[in-house]
């Protein structure tokens, strides 16, 4: 059983067709990449699975447990986390405020995120903990957006184009510490940045305009010119 089996799901916004039969499956441990050009789905595929644009049919198990169409919140207790595009920090509040509203498991437990595995992870969140949120740069946000999804303990990372902005020295941060999650859980990577997601990524998912085209290994998709050349060059 996959730890989230999407099947067959189409999403709309109001009378806005996006998504056409999408599915796509992630394994326990696994890092897999949804790749396409922009507005081609990405999004809007993790929208519905976080439970924000619920899918008009299909369906989606996670855990074997049918969450399609559930409440958002929901959905993050069971186990998913979500990191949006927008890094929807709580600009006003310092990073401590922030990581505190991510928590959403009372109790205690050995695999749980707490701020000292957080500031293991992200040490510049624990020399900037007490500053506002705000005035943090745009990668330490994006560090801290990443960081209050971790303390909800989620076995399943959806993280939507966590490259954007970034400059190539943070991205190469960026890089380490997904492979340092991936040691303890799940992760779906929205992107457009093909080399990045190629090197981190078991099995790649390619949308476009709505539909799964074309699905491989991640090396096999290095490989394959034609592939990258009709979805994923802008």
């Amino acid at each position: 059983m996959s730890l989230l089996d999407v099947r067959g799901i189409s999403t709309f916004y109001g009378m806005s067709h996006i998504l056409f039969d999408v599915s796509l499956e992630v394994e326990s441990g696994e890092i897999i990449g949804l790749l396409g050009r922009n507005g081609a789905g990405k999004s809007t595929t993790f929208r519905s699975i976080i439970g924000l644009n619920p899918p008009k049919s299909g369906k989606i198990q996670f855990k074997g447990e049918d969450i399609a169409g559930k409440p958002p919140y929901l959905i993050a207790k069971k186990g998913i986390g979500y990191v949006p595009e927008e890094k929807r920090i709580f600009s006003r509040m310092t990073v401590m405020e922030n990581l505190e509203v991510g928590i959403k498991n009372s109790y205690l437990n050995e695999s749980q995120w707490t701020m000292d595995k957080v500031f293991d992870l992200f040490p510049v969140l624990k020399e900037y903990r007490n500053r506002m949120a705000g005035r943090l740069s745009g990668g330490e946000q994006q560090m801290l957006t990443i960081a209050r999804s971790l303390m909800g303990n989620p076995e399943l990372l959806l993280l939507d184009e966590p490259t954007t902005g970034l400059s190539p020295l943070i991205v190469k941060d960026l890089k380490d510490n997904v492979l340092k999650l991936s040691k303890n859980m799940s992760v779906l990577l929205a992107e457009q940045n093909v080399k990045f997601a190629i090197s981190l990524c078991k099995r790649i998912y390619v949308v476009e305009k709505g539909s799964i085209k074309y699905e491989a290994m991640a090396d096999e998709l290095s490989k394959d010119e034609k592939a990258l050349q009709e979805y994923l060059t802008v």
